[in-house]
């Protein structure tokens, strides 16, 4: 029997990069996949085919988590589907590094309102959808909340407080046996990232001088310890932050 058997997983954020690879590892471990998405319903669909493809269970469900409308609307239609929900995996989000001069309260708010406030509202619906036994919620985190690069004061912040707000949930949660932990990537080699040039700018060099690794991670790097922390392996794993990285941590 695969580790996540009869196990329901919403994954958001999940028609590419590292989502994308996240749902088809925990559609191959036996999960059931919820596959959300905001505007590629092209990508969607593809992620949804390749898991079917390969055997595995998903839908794709459209929905934006930085409106709580549509986050209520996703939720609505897992219940329709499954009845219950036992991974959480909360990695929509967007990102960009810009100078403090450019700081605006409309750019503030398109990074808080999906990565911090859109994640805080994912767990408020999904929290009465855990079974007695409980389950797991994954918050993709990132590397920037402690290596805090130049041009990412917003972005930083917004994974800062996805930190804290893993250990304040899994104190809340715990007791209810859902074990609330934070998969904090490195540099992942995505779609997004080579089009936002931060895959193969002088970041990119940096960050390959400062990896004891000596490579960037890909997807699936990350999609194998999420099918870890979505498991009964980690069942004694609560309130953490897993890095990622490759061992990077300047």
């Amino acid at each position: 029997m695969s580790k996540l058997t009869n196990k329901v997983a919403l994954v958001t954020g999940a028609s590419k990069g590292i989502g994308a690879s996240i749902a088809k590892h925990l559609a191959a471990a036996g999960a059931a996949v919820v596959v959300n998405y905001a505007t590629s319903k092209e990508g969607a669909d593809k992620t949804v085919s390749e898991i079917v493809s390969a055997g595995g269970k998903a839908t794709a469900v459209q929905g934006d988590f930085s409106k709580a409308e549509d986050i209520t609307r996703v939720f609505a239609e897992l219940k329709k589907q499954h009845g219950k929900i036992d991974i959480l995996v909360n990695n929509a989000g967007v990102y960009a590094f810009l100078p403090v001069e450019a700081t605006s309260p409309e750019e503030f708010a398109r990074q808080f309102n999906l990565n911090v406030l859109g994640l805080l509202l994912g767990v408020k619906e999904a929290s009465p959808l855990f079974p007695a036994e409980g389950g797991s919620i994954i918050n993709i985190g990132s590397g920037v909340a402690k290596m805090s690069p130049a041009y990412g004061s917003i972005y930083s912040g917004t994974k800062g407080a996805v930190d804290s707000i893993t250990i304040s949930l899994s104190k809340e949660l715990g007791p209810r046996k859902i074990r609330v932990n934070s998969l904090n990537p490195g540099l992942i080699e995505t779609e997004g990232a080579v089009t936002a040039g931060v895959v193969g700018g002088d970041f990119h060099k940096l960050i390959l001088n400062t990896t004891p690794l000596g490579r960037v991670g890909q997807p699936d790097d990350i999609g194998t310890v999420a099918v870890f922390l979505a498991s009964d392996e980690s069942g004694w794993v609560n309130g953490q932050q897993i890095v990622v990285s490759g061992g990077q941590t300047m």
